[in-house]
C-alpha cells in the first residue's frame, strides 16, 4: 500500500480513463505551513482563500474531492503540527491539535497556488478563523491523504451535494470529459450561495435548492429526478443525515460515492 503512494498520478489517472467503482488510492501526504497570497469572497457566505509559496513544490491533489487538514494552533498559540514519517503518512502529536477538512478547490504547481473555499456559518472554529484570517498570516495544512477515485468514463453523473461539496463539483465539472452528461442537485441553506460559480458545460442540468430550516428537500429531489438508461454513477456530499436516504435508493443501481461533510450539530465530524 505505502509503496503505491509513490505514483498516484499514474494510478489515479489511469483508474479515470478505465476504472470500475470507486477506489483508495494514497498519496505521499505531505505537511505545510504557507501564508495567506489572498482573501475573496465567491458568495457573501463562501470565502476563497488562496495560500501560496514554495512549500507547495510536491503537492499531490488528483481528485476533485480531494482535501486537506487545517491545523489550528493551540489557544496559547503553540502550532503542534504532524510529522511525515518513512511509510509517507504523518505521526499526528498527542492530544490532537484542532483541525478541519476543506476541498482543494484548485492546485497550480506551476504558480504554487492552491484554493480553499471555506462555507462562513456562526460558531465554526475553521469559519471564525477564516473570518479573521489576513494576507500573509501563515497557515498549516496536511495532505491531502488520498483520492477516493472514480472513473470519469459513466454515461452519466448525479451530484446530491449541499454548499461545502460546490468546491469538489465545481472542480470536477472543470477537469471532467468534453462530452460529459450530468445532473448536478445543490441545496444551500440561503439563497445568496447560488451564486457560487460553475462552470457552464453542455449536457450538465444544474438544479438549485434552498432548504427550509432542518428540512431538507434534497434526497427526494435526486430520487425523482428523470434518469437515462445509461450506467451512472451518484457522488452525494454534505450533511450526512441530508444524504443519507439515498443510500438504500441507489443500492445495487449505480456505482457510488457518499461523503458526510458535516452533521447538525457535531463539530468536526469524520466520515
Amino acid at each position: 500500500m505505502n509503496a503505491d503512494r509513490h505514483d498516484p498520478r499514474g494510478r489515479v489517472a489511469s483508474h479515470h480513463r478505465s476504472g470500475s467503482g470507486t477506489v483508495r488510492i494514497g498519496y505521499p501526504i505531505g505537511v505545510r505551513t504557507v501564508p495567506v497570497l489572498v482573501r475573496e469572497y465567491v458568495t457573501p457566505r463562501m470565502l476563497r482563500l488562496t495560500l501560496g509559496g514554495p512549500e507547495l513544490d510536491g503537492f499531490h491533489t488528483y481528485q476533485a474531492d480531494d482535501h486537506v487538514k487545517i491545523v489550528f494552533p493551540d489557544p496559547d498559540g503553540t502550532r503542534r503540527v504532524p510529522v511525515a514519517n518513512a511509510d509517507l503518512t504523518l505521526d499526528w502529536p498527542k492530544p490532537l491539535p484542532t483541525t478541519r477538512k476543506y476541498t482543494v478547490r484548485r492546485f497550480d504547481a506551476e504558480a504554487r497556488e492552491l484554493d480553499l473555499d471555506i462555507v462562513l456559518h456562526e460558531g465554526g472554529v475553521a469559519s471564525e478563523w477564516a473570518a479573521s484570517v489576513e494576507v500573509g498570516d501563515e497557515v498549516t495544512i496536511a495532505g491531502p491523504p488520498g483520492a477516493k477515485a472514480f472513473p470519469h468514463d459513466y454515461g452519466h453523473y448525479v451530484f446530491a451535494i449541499d454548499a461545502t461539496a460546490l468546491p469538489a463539483v465545481a472542480r470536477w465539472l472543470e477537469e471532467s470529459p468534453a462530452d460529459v452528461s450530468a445532473q448536478v442537485v445543490v441545496e444551500t441553506g440561503d439563497a445568496v450561495e447560488q451564486g457560487y460559480p460553475l462552470a457552464p458545460r453542455d449536457g450538465v442540468e444544474v438544479i438549485w435548492l434552498v432548504r427550509e430550516g432542518a428540512r431538507s428537500s434534497l434526497a427526494a429531489t435526486v430520487r425523482s429526478l428523470p434518469l437515462p438508461a445509461e450506467r451512472t454513477f451518484l457522488f452525494a456530499a454534505g450533511e450526512a443525515g441530508d444524504i443519507k436516504p439515498l443510500r438504500p435508493w441507489s443500492a445495487g443501481r449505480f456505482d457510488s460515492l457518499f461523503t458526510g461533510y458535516w452533521k447538525r450539530g457535531v463539530a468536526g465530524l469524520e466520515d
